[in-house]
This record gives structure tokens, sequence and C-alpha cells, in this order.
């Protein structure tokens, strides 16, 4: 293949999906559910099922890697895939989940609806699916997903095996990546990982898309090529900034917040998650670090309500140069 086919190939595929796990066994970072998903699979008797946790650990992919393995090729004819947070009424769980789940199929006993976000649907909504599940549990069974379990209704959650996934291990990440550029040939170098590794912060899906947005330069991906192109915050300038305010030089500390929100073009919510990532990586006693996170935890409060980001970080960086 030339050097512009490859270049095409590369504009065309999206390596989320080109490297996306196939079967069980290939989901890394969740061994655990990993065993007991591949115990229900192998004795081809699912019940229904939540799975719970944050983005990019491999909640769909474990999904569509069940129907895989139970339907084979037929896969798509017997997975219905559905977003919650994008058909959140309760006519999607009357209308679409009744007509899938009464349509009739091969030789297979039961089919797979599986409703993504299901954290994202009203609570009639859940309602409807609470009794949608009871009224087609001899010929469907339910995968949900969702980031809050505790946003999903009780009787739902009584229905269902639940599988709570966590934040993959650096490890894990580590070792994708270096795949996946060894596999397509881009050069990357350890800091480069490293960077990776730090933004992803255990979400697979932001690392990987994160290289190949990183490698579209063509040149080799490093630590600055990661941090520009995800618009994130080395992890050395949030700490300078946060110990020239524990030193109490406020107006230093304003200045380098200043450069990472306009400069850099860093939005004030993601400084905030690098902040609370990194109050332990500070010299900091028990006392000071829990006052720290009780600010940076009001400050993300006001944020979320709609406050004005800069003048909120500016107050946070204030109240911790007083003391």
């Amino acid at each position: 293949m030339s050097e512009a086919d490859q270049s095409e190939t590369g504009r065309e595929e999206i390596w989320l999906e080109k490297y996306r796990p196939q079967r069980l066994y290939d989901v890394v970072g969740q061994e655990t559910i990993v065993e007991r998903l591949q115990s229900y699979v192998d004795r081809d008797d699912l019940s229904h099922m939540l799975f719970a946790g944050p983005a990019g650990v491999g909640k769909t992919t474990s999904a569509v890697a069940i129907a895989r393995e139970l339907y084979g090729e037929e896969w798509e004819e017997n997975f219905l895939e559905l977003n919650a947070s994008d058909e959140r009424g309760i006519d999607v769980v009357r209308d679409r989940v009744k007509s899938f789940a009464r349509t009739s199929f091969g030789g297979h006993n039961y089919r797979i609806i599986f409703l993504d976000e299901a954290d994202a649907l009203t609570s009639d909504a859940q309602s409807a699916l609470r009794r949608t599940m009871e009224q087609f549990s001899n010929n469907v069974r339910f995968i949900l997903s969702c980031n809050y379990s505790s946003q999903i209704i009780d009787p739902i959650q009584s229905r269902c095996a639940v599988f709570r996934f966590s934040p993959l291990p650096d490890e894990a990440i580590e070792e994708q990546t270096r795949k996946i550029a060894d596999n397509e040939g881009i050069e990357i170098t350890d800091d480069g990982i490293e960077a990776l590794v730090y933004v992803a912060g255990g979400d697979m899906r932001a690392a990987i898309n994160g290289l190949q947005a990183a490698a579209v330069t063509g040149s080799t991906v490093d630590e600055e090529a990661v941090f520009e192109i995800t618009s994130t915050a080395r992890p050395e300038d949030i700490e300078e900034m946060v110990t020239l305010a524990l030193d109490g030089d406020f107006t230093a500390a304003r200045t380098q917040l200043d450069r990472l929100l306009t400069d850099e073009g860093i939005a004030g919510g993601d400084v905030i998650d690098q902040l609370h990532r990194s109050v332990w990586e500070f010299d900091l006693d028990d006392e000071a670090a829990v006052k720290l996170l009780d600010r940076i935890g009001e400050t993300d409060y006001r944020i979320t309500a709609g406050a004005n980001e800069r003048i909120q970080l500016e107050a946070l960086l204030a109240s911790v140069a007083l003391d």
C-alpha cells in the first residue's frame, strides 16, 4: 500500500472501532467481570444485566461481545441497541422495545436489548421498562448500561445481575495504546504514553482517540503532542499553580491560571478535574488536603450550577493563598 493510500485509510478508519474487542476475553482491565460474563455465555443462559461504571471502561463493548459470541454472524439481527440519552421518553420503551421483543426470531431462545445510558431515562420510562422486562422475560434479555446505578429505580435493579465496571488500570491502557501504535506504525515516546495514560484517567476511549488525534500530525507522538491535541494541562503546570497559591503568591498563581485558560484554551471544568486528581501530589498534611478538597468541591458545584469559571477558579486560588 502506498503512503497516500495509507493516509487515506487512516482518515477513513476510526481506531476506536477498528480495535474494539470482538470477544469477551479481549476486553482488558475487567478480568473478574469478563470471567462472570463468560460463564453466562458458556451456559447460553443470560439474566437481565445492569452494567454500571464510568465512560470508556468496556460496558458497551462487553454487551456487543456477548451478542457476537451467542449469535455469531446473526448477532445484529438479535441485538437491539438504544441510547436512552437520545430517546428519553416513555414512547421508546412502549414502542421500539416492545416491537423488537414481539418480533419472531430463529433458533435462539431469546434476543438481547441493550439500553445504553439508561440512567437518562425518566422515572415514567423506567417504570414502563420494568413492566416490559416482566412481560417479555421469556424471549428477551435486557442489558442496561449507566454511569450511576443510583439513578436506576430499585425495581429494575432487583431484576438485574449488577456488574460494576471500574476505571481501567494504567497498565491496561499503556499496553493497549502501545499495541495500537505498533500496529499502525506510529512512533511514540515513553513520555507520550505517560501523557496518554494521564489524559485518559482510566478511560480507554479517551486514550485511543487521543492517540489517533496526536498521530495525525505524522510526526512522533510525544508528551507535547498529546497535551496539545487533547487540550489538557500538564500535571506540573497544575502543580505549579497550586504551589504558588499555597505559598501565598496569589498574583503568580492567577497568572498561571490565566495562561491555562487563555493561552492553552483549557476549560475551567477540566482544570477542576485535574486539580482534584493532583491533590495528593502536593506536600500537604491531611488537614490541609481535606480543606483543599472541600474548596475544590465547592468550586466545582458552583461552576456546574452556572457560575463564571474564571471567577470561581480565581476565588479558589485566593482562598488557598490566604490560609
